[in-house]
């Protein structure tokens, strides 16, 4: 199997290329400068891998890379959470992922051997967020957008590839959750943790809807592999927790308290517009199509997973 990857010297395109190699893929990375992207892939799979030139929106570079393949998985998108929304960094979080899945529709487009399945990340911030969610009220891929900055975003990186709908490669749309893993939004909990000064963010009634890193990769292979599976996916554990849940469970792991809350105004003052989408509002989202289709969560409990990822 042939699979290419956009954005894969991310923390879920490593994660995802290991999982790869380890089942006999033959993996392709697309980045501005391949000579420093093999040095963000995992130490003993670099070599493994073949990477390719992409400048993240020139169909025309693209196409070669991408033809015949048996899937490609378009991952690109300027992380969010690195830094203050100015208009500057917003316009950076929103035409990072549109220019690339633009120039990925219109070089699928461009080829007589297209891909056999795309599949295009999204985010759950697509239904917009909340500060709170009783456990009745959750959000499956049936339910509408939602508004603010994110979901915005969303809905304009979902349609930058929905040419592919008629080009007769199957896409899938993947709406990731709050990734756990080494790397990635969990690191930002440990060091108050470590030191003993954790405890929730805000009202600690926000809803965290996550998956463990294995069981997000293992569900893009899922849906790579599953011919009848197209349309929007929500990655996330069939079991999200509120942050007060989310913190208690991470203390009780790392054997440290979880007392010291970061009230809401603190936040607000110091991430501004982010504070509030990011982190003091949040979505109870549940899986509902991927388990449908068959696929079995390795860690569907928040603990089980905080655990493996925390006491190897």
């Amino acid at each position: 199997m042939r699979v290419v990857l956009l954005g894969g010297s991310g923390f879920i395109g490593r994660a995802l290329t290991s999982r790869l190699l380890d089942n006999n893929a033959h993996v392709v990375v697309t980045s501005r400068n391949p000579e420093r992207g093999r040095y963000l892939i995992p130490e003993g799979h670099s070599f493994h891998v073949d990477f390719a030139l992409w400048d993240g929106k020139s169909p025309d570079q693209l196409a070669p890379h991408i033809k015949s393949a048996d899937a490609v998985v378009n991952l690109i998108g300027s992380s969010i959470g690195d830094g203050r929304w100015t208009d500057e960094r917003k316009a950076l979080i929103h035409d990072s992922r549109v220019s690339a899945g633009t120039g990925l529709c219109n070089a699928v487009s461009m080829l007589d051997d297209k891909p056999k399945v795309v599949i295009q990340a999204s985010a759950i911030g697509y239904y917009g967020s909340q500060p709170t969610s009783p456990e009745e009220q959750y959000v499956t891929e049936s339910s509408p957008a939602g508004q603010g900055f994110l979901a915005s975003v969303c809905k304009d990186w979902e349609n930058s590839t929905a040419c592919m709908d008629i080009s007769g490669s199957r896409r899938v749309i993947i709406r990731t959750g709050l990734v756990l893993g080494d790397g990635g939004v969990l690191q930002k909990f440990l060091t108050p943790f470590r030191m003993g000064m954790g405890g929730p963010l805000g009202s600690g009634h926000q809803v965290m809807s996550w998956i463990h890193i294995q069981d997000q990769v293992d569900a893009i292979i899922h849906l790579i592999n599953t011919p009848s599976c197209e349309g929007a996916f929500n990655l996330t554990s069939p079991y999200p927790e509120t942050m007060t849940d989310f913190c208690s469970a991470l203390g009780t792991v790392l054997g440290k308290p979880s007392w010291l809350r970061v009230p809401a105004a603190v936040l607000r003052m110091a991430m501004g517009e982010m504070a509030e989408e990011l982190i003091l509002q949040g979505q109870r989202v549940l899986p509902e199509k991927l388990l449908d289709s068959g696929f079995c969560f390795s860690y569907p409990s928040l603990t089980d997973a905080l655990k493996n990822i925390l006491n190897r």
